[in-house]
C-alpha cells in the first residue's frame, strides 16, 4: 500500500509539473528615463558623421502603421493623433477636415495636404549618426516610429522643407519659443535610437543646454 501511495504521489507530481513550473522569463520593457537637457546632452557620444552610401530608400516608409488593418499608414496615423481638432476619416483612410498646430512656427493648418510629417532626426542625419550599420528592418522601424511622440511630428511643409536634413547647428525652428522643446526632442530621439552627434551639433545644443533650456526635461525610452 505504501509503495502504491508513493507511486501515486510521483504520478501526481509529474502531472502538476507544468502548472507548478516557474513561468518563463519575459523580456522587460526598457525603462523610461527623464533628465534635464543640461545632463542629457552629455549622454550623446561625440562621433564624426558618415554620409557615404546614404539613399532615402534605405528607410522604408510609410508602412502600414501601428494598426495594420485599418487602412491608415504611419503618416495618416500621425496626422490623426496630432490633430488639434479631429479630422473625419473615411474609407481607405481618406482624411478630411481637422486642424493642426505646427509647433515649429505656430501656424494653424486646416488642410492635411499641406502638413508634412517630419522625422525629428532626419533620415539622412540618422544614417550619418549610426543607422548606416543597421539592418533594413531597424531602419524601417526608425522611419515609422510611433512608439515615442517626439519621433514624428506634424508641421507645416514650409518649415519641414526649410529644415531638410539639417542638425541644430544648421537649423532651429523659426519660432524662438519652440527651441527648448525642439532640442529636447532631438536629443531624446537620438538617445532613444542610440545615435551619436558630431562636435558642431553638440556645441550648438550645449549653448542652450547651459542656458535657457538647461532644465527642459528630456524623456526617452530605448527603442526595442
Amino acid at each position: 500500500m505504501i509503495k502504491n501511495f508513493a507511486r501515486g504521489l510521483a504520478a501526481l507530481s509529474l502531472s502538476l509539473a507544468p502548472l507548478l513550473a516557474p513561468a518563463p522569463a519575459q523580456a522587460q520593457a526598457a525603462p523610461t528615463q527623464t533628465t534635464p537637457l543640461a545632463d542629457a546632452v552629455h549622454r550623446l557620444p561625440a562621433v564624426g558623421e558618415r554620409r557615404e552610401g546614404y539613399v532615402r530608400t534605405a528607410f522604408r516608409h510609410w508602412n502600414a502603421g501601428a494598426v495594420r488593418d485599418d487602412g491608415c499608414n504611419t503618416r495618416a496615423e500621425v496626422l490623426i493623433a496630432e490633430a488639434s481638432e479631429a479630422p473625419s476619416v473615411g474609407a481607405g483612410c481618406k482624411i478630411s477636415g481637422g486642424e493642426w498646430l505646427s509647433y515649429y512656427d505656430a501656424q494653424e493648418v486646416d488642410d492635411a495636404g499641406t502638413i508634412d510629417i517630419d522625422h525629428m532626426v532626419p533620415l539622412a542625419e540618422a544614417w550619418d549618426s549610426g543607422a548606416f550599420t543597421w539592418s533594413a528592418a531597424r531602419r524601417e522601424a526608425y522611419a515609422n516610429d510611433l512608439g515615442a511622440e517626439a519621433s514624428l511630428v506634424a508641421v507645416t511643409a514650409r518649415s519641414n522643407r526649410a529644415k531638410a536634413d539639417k542638425d541644430p547647428s544648421q537649423w532651429l525652428p523659426p519660432l524662438p519659443g519652440a527651441h527648448c522643446r525642439y532640442l529636447a526632442e532631438w536629443v531624446a530621439t537620438k538617445l532613444r535610437w542610440d545615435l551619436s552627434a558630431d562636435p558642431a551639433e553638440l556645441d550648438a545644443i550645449a549653448v542652450y543646454a547651459s542656458g535657457q533650456c538647461k532644465d527642459t526635461p528630456v524623456t526617452y525610452t530605448a527603442a526595442p
